[in-house]
């Protein structure tokens, strides 16, 4: 065998583990868990601590009513349910609305400081012993702060994250079909990874922390639910997962305002890396730095690159003579099968229909598409801590 062919194959390997092979070993090591060890999650049902629902909100006025009837309604003792909302810098109105209704607490500065000024801020106002972080433009699940807090009754669980999911619909465009099975599929891997050890990683959509472990968290930061939730864990906790406890969205109006999105998370993700690398070293960190590796940094470092590289290398493979070369035919063809469905897909898209199927590749493209324009971004310091909000589908 050549060395390009031991290479391709080396990235091939590398690709089908980030995305495939991790989750397949995750549900091996579970099962295997299972068996000889039952399903030990300690939860105390009684337990039902003091609970702050925190929401940092800029000017999000059109989502504010449904946010609190939505928060009203959660079923938790409601004396024990404290809701604060931190407005820094909105100019909506919805600093004013928040102030005149009752049950609801509101920290307002006219200065805008971005979200991660907001929570720092905020965070030094809250005394419960558990903190529920979540996004205004999103629904809670009835019983999720019951859920969340259920599993808190264990000592060892630091961060409890939710399920983020996206509102279907038969006419979804790509961004919902795309985003909607990619979170399916996110939410599975949790569900495995909190059920072996410890997920990786918290939805900022809804996830809780200790109120004790929060660490004020530099002002620059893009992904605060990543850093938060991961320092956690380094600090010796688990991070645990409950699909009972979701939050719910709107999808992205389109793939344009989806792709703004990811670019900014994209640069968040480098961020995160360049903070946590300190689980970068498995000597130290043991299974959480396996897992995060596995989970996040060879889909966020690695994989868009292999992806890149596997197709000279597939198409110089594919011209050698060799008992192999039809093989290597056969993998370059599917390829150029799979980038010209998500080009069928964009097309698609760009006449609104909806073809759910050929969404998907689609999104993937575009996915990893964003890692790189991410990439560049925070590397020419051109991203702003404070959101540029996603169009949604309302």
């Amino acid at each position: 065998m050549s060395s390009t062919a031991i290479i391709f194959w080396i990235f091939i390997v590398v690709i089908f583990y980030s995305y495939l092979g991790y989750p397949l070993l995750m549900f091996l090591l579970v099962k295997l868990k299972l068996l000889f060890k039952g399903n030990k999650r300690p939860v105390d049902e009684n337990y039902l601590p003091e609970v702050t629902l925190f929401i940092a909100s800029y000017n999000e006025k059109d989502y504010l009513q449904r946010k609190i009837e939505n928060s009203f309604s959660l079923n938790y003792p409601k004396d024990k349910l404290q809701i604060l909302f931190v407005t820094d810098g909105s100019d909506d109105g919805s600093p004013e609305i928040l102030a005149a209704t009752d049950g609801v607490r509101v920290l307002h500065e006219d200065k805008r400081g971005g979200k991660i000024s907001a929570m720092n801020r905020g965070m030094q106002q809250v005394t419960t012993p558990i903190v529920v972080f979540t996004d205004c433009n999103t629904d809670l699940g009835v019983n999720s702060i019951a859920k969340i807090v259920e599993l808190f009754s264990n000592p060892k669980v630091g961060c409890v994250s939710g399920e983020k999911r996206i509102f279907a619909t038969d006419k979804d465009t790509a961004s919902g079909s795309g985003e909607g099975i990619y979170w399916r599929y996110e939410s599975a891997l949790k569900k495995l990874e909190a059920e072996l050890s410890s997920t990786i990683g918290a939805a900022g959509e809804l996830f809780a922390i200790r109120t004790e472990l929060f660490r004020e968290v530099e002002k620059d930061t893009l992904l605060d639910d990543f850093i938060i939730s991961l320092r956690v864990a380094i600090a010796g906790y688990t991070i645990q997962y409950d699909p009972e406890a979701y939050a719910i969205e709107d999808a992205s109006l389109n793939v344009h305002e989806e792709l703004k999105r990811k670019i900014r998370i994209a640069a968040g993700a480098v961020q995160s890396v360049l903070r946590l690398k300190t689980l970068l070293n498995p000597f130290k960190h043991g299974w959480l730095s396996i897992q995060y590796i596995s989970h996040k940094f060879l889909r966020w470092m690695v994989t868009p690159l292999l992806l890149l590289l596997v197709i000279p290398l597939n198409v110089l493979l594919a011209f050698e003579t060799g008992p192999a070369q039809s093989l290597y035919q056969l993998l370059l063809y599917l390829q150029i099968a799979f980038y010209l469905t998500a080009l069928v897909g964009w097309y698609f898209e760009n006449r609104k229909i909806s073809f759910k199927i050929l969404f998907v590749p689609y999104y993937f493209f575009i996915m990893n598409l964003a890692m790189y324009l991410g990439l560049f971004r925070y590397l020419k310091g051109n991203q702003s801590v404070n959101w540029e909000k996603s169009k949604r589908k309302v």
